[in-house]
């Protein structure tokens, strides 16, 4: 009997430590990969590593980037973190934009997206890579431009495994996305792993997120360590503003700031004929049409056989030198006119009291930080907002924090044959008139359908 008790008990401990093996061993071979694709570790050590001391070294690397206890061991924490769902891009290595500055040499960026994950509508992937790059853009004096066709400096795609850059994806979860930094080629390009499930809520992974994150990639800014950080290699969700300010200083270190006005040189008063001429708002005062075009505005009367043109600053030295977007409601006599995340409202010419208010009292999200046209139906009493590929209609009452049920919605689907952005917009009889870039769409708001197209300054007597 004893002999039998003293057997079991020999057997007990062998027991146990089998299945604790197999699992030190399947996280080493996990460790191993982790450490080669995001850290360096070489190639063909696989087996030999318990006689070297390099997977070692390339452990510490990573524990002191994540800021964990620098052991040299695979503990619990570390390879805790090591199963977080994360960017593919190394934390380490040549993205790093303090040695070699990768940056674009160019302030004015294209990019396109070549496909779209059929986990999400096309404007709701639009909407999200658009508010992605809005987010650097608003503390940079970087601007983006989406392309439909070509080669565009940031190539967007979605794909899964390997997917034509030899740097394959690994199936659902680990890891999320990758792009390449600033250069010729690949550089700059942006690939989601089609695998994830992509959401633009909580359920999953919210593709705002990892855009922002990759975008800042695709920009040159390397991973950082503050976990608080966009550029956390670590998915997390949140909400509201992502950017920490040691993100902030990352993307600024390259490109600087926004410019400020006082460092600007004297305006250049932009040509009415000029072909590629583009408006930045139009609207209606009292009987006049309002064109605004950087510092500048045109008068158009049908009493006036020329247009005038005026500095902004000169007519109404309170608001600053561009607008945005504006438009008149005429049963009111007020004229709304909008500037990054402001919005004035002027009785004729003078400034009503109270103004100017934030464009998010509107029920607008925080991530929308300008408004890029603005129109009021006089027909229907309601108001169109348009910002990127988007619009919010609103009833005659636009501070209610509230909108009408179902918006935003895509500018592409409702307004059928437009480009799907807009510089400014105008309503005349029945018709709106879109401007985009050179092109002058007149558009019947009834039947939802273009009716001529001309150019942009058509309107200016060119």
């Amino acid at each position: 009997m004893i002999a039998l008790l003293l057997l079991l008990l020999a057997l007990v401990p062998h027991s146990s430590a089998l299945p604790l093996q197999s699992t030190e061993k399947d996280n080493r071979l996990f460790a191993e990969k982790y450490l080669h694709r995001l850290y360096g570790l070489p190639a063909g050590l696989q087996g030999r590593l318990q006689k070297s001391d390099t997977f070692q070294t390339k452990l510490k690397e990573m524990q002191k980037f994540f800021k964990l206890k620098v052991t040299g061991t695979l503990d619990d924490s570390t390879v805790e973190l090591m199963k977080q769902a994360r960017c593919g891009v190394p934390d380490i290595g040549e993205y790093n934009h303090f040695p070699r500055h990768l940056k674009w040499q160019n302030n004015n960026i294209t990019f396109r997206i070549l496909n779209y994950t059929p986990d999400l509508k096309k404007a709701d992937v639009d909407r999200a890579i658009r508010n992605a790059l809005n987010v650097w853009a608003d503390v940079t004096p970087l601007t983006f431009k989406k392309l439909h066709e070509g080669i565009a400096d940031i190539m967007i795609s979605f794909g899964s495994r390997e997917h034509g850059d030899y740097n394959p994806f690994d199936g659902p979860n680990g890891l999320l996305a990758h792009a390449y930094p600033p250069g010729a080629g690949i550089g700059g390009d942006t690939h989601f792993d089609e695998d994830e499930q992509w959401t633009k809520d909580s359920s999953a992974y919210n593709l705002f997120i990892v855009a922002a994150h990759e975008l800042g990639h695709a920009l040159g800014m390397s991973h950082s360590s503050d976990a608080g950080a966009l550029m956390y290699p670590v998915y997390s969700y949140t909400t509201g503003f992502p950017l920490s300010e040691d993100d902030i200083e990352g993307i600024q270190a390259l490109y600087g700031g926004k410019i400020h006005d006082l460092l600007k040189p004297r305006p250049v008063a932009p040509s009415k004929c000029d072909p590629d001429l583009s408006f930045d708002a139009v609207t209606e005062l009292r009987g006049e049409t309002i064109v605004f075009k950087d510092s500048f505005y045109w008068r158009l009367h049908p009493q006036m056989p020329e247009p005038e043109q005026t500095l902004i600053k000169s007519t109404w030295p309170f608001f600053p030198k561009k607008v945005d977007a504006a438009y008149e409601n005429p049963e009111k006599d007020r004229v709304y006119m909008f500037s990054g995340i402001k919005m004035w409202a002027l009785n004729g010419y003078d400034l009503v009291d109270g103004y100017p208010k934030y464009i998010h009292k509107l029920g607008l999200p925080k991530s929308v930080r300008k408004v890029d046209a603005a129109v009021y139906i006089k027909d229907t009493g309601k108001t169109l907002l348009f910002t990127d590929e988007e619009y919010w209609r609103y009833a005659k009452r636009l501070f209610t924090r509230t909108m009408d049920r179902g918006y935003p919605r895509s500018i592409e689907e409702d307004f059928p044959g437009m480009d799907d952005e807009v510089d400014a917009v105008a309503y005349h009889y029945g018709q709106l008139y879109f401007f985009h870039e050179h092109i002058q769409y007149e558009y019947s708001y009834a039947s939802r359908k273009v009716l001529r197209i001309q150019r942009t300054n058509s309107i200016l007597n060119c």
